[in-house]
């Protein structure tokens, strides 16, 4: 059986390992990224190089979107080159972004409008996973759209999980970093408390990450943070944005997240002091400089 043409939107710090392990499986691509040059290893590797969205899209039975926030992703897909203009009835459009609940409403109307099918599925993992294809996706769309999907998505995932209709799994995402984004706060605020005392750094976090406190965000953190090592494996600025979704989706449930709020303003700090571009645990650098 012929395998399905897929397009890919974004080739950034996930999208390189999505878009490896898809050629890796054999899938006919073609990629779009905004920065050309990004996009251009991957020509070595078997991929076509799209211009536009809109020539990524053309002839594609499946378009995965991984881009940084609503506008790139409204932009890819209802631009003026965007993708959904020239897709088929009965293509299958993937947003593996984390977006706003907001927007992936507009966007499911506006694919059930042209009869393509959407598949909402962000990603847990960061650049080691995507590279490994160990992703899980958190999906909200029809079991039978999934299914047809499932085989594009498989080389990239350990795990594919439907939480229901479009609009879960975005939800489930924004909850998901929500609670990552306090704890890398709060451990780094911990690191650089442990820094200030007489006790042995090393012995005393290997306590914190495998004790009752202890989690795998934590474990991820603890040699980062201590080997200044902010090699990008999630953007810090991405992060930020994540919070301010996250706290407006949990308001318009009647929810207010005040922990997310003050986490908010640290990593805001961050932005200012120039760590945008740098990887989430690189907040602690905030910490370690507010020396009265």
């Amino acid at each position: 059986m012929a395998k399905q043409q897929v397009a890919f939107l974004g080739i950034g710090t996930m999208g390189r390992g999505m878009t490896a392990n898809l050629l890796k499986a054999g899938f006919p691509l073609t990629v779009y990224n905004r920065t050309r040059a990004k996009a251009e290893p991957l020509a070595a590797q078997g991929a076509t190089i799209a211009n536009t969205p809109a020539e990524a899209a053309k002839n594609a039975d499946v378009v995965i979107s991984i881009l940084s926030d609503d506008v790139a992703s409204r932009a890819a897909w209802l631009g003026e080159h965007g993708a959904l203009k020239v897709m088929g009835k009965g293509a299958i459009a993937i947003e593996c972004g984390t977006v706003s609940p907001e927007w992936i409403a507009e966007l499911n109307d506006e694919t059930k409008r042209q009869g393509v099918g959407l598949i909402e599925a962000p990603v847990t993992g960061s650049r080691p996973q995507a590279e490994a294809g160990q992703l899980t996706f958190l999906c909200g769309t029809d079991e039978a759209i999934l299914d047809k999907a499932r085989s594009v998505l498989e080389p990239m995932s350990k795990a594919i999980i439907q939480f229901g209709p479009v609009g879960c799994g975005g939800q489930v995402k924004l909850i998901n970093n929500f609670l990552c984004g306090v704890q890398v706060a709060s451990f780094a605020e911990a690191v650089a408390w442990v820094e200030r005392t007489d006790l042995n750094r090393e012995q005393t976090l290997d306590f914190l990450k495998s004790g009752a406190a202890g989690s795998g965000i934590l474990t991820a953190m603890t040699d980062r943070m201590t080997a200044r090592n902010y090699e990008v494996n999630f953007l810090l600025r991405l992060l930020n944005k994540d919070l301010r979704y996250a706290k407006a989706a949990a308001a318009e449930r009647g929810v207010t997240l005040t922990t997310c709020a003050t986490t908010e303003e640290l990593f805001e700090k961050a932005e200012r002091e120039g760590l945008g571009e740098k990887d989430m645990s690189a907040v602690v650098e905030v910490i370690r400089g507010s020396r009265p």
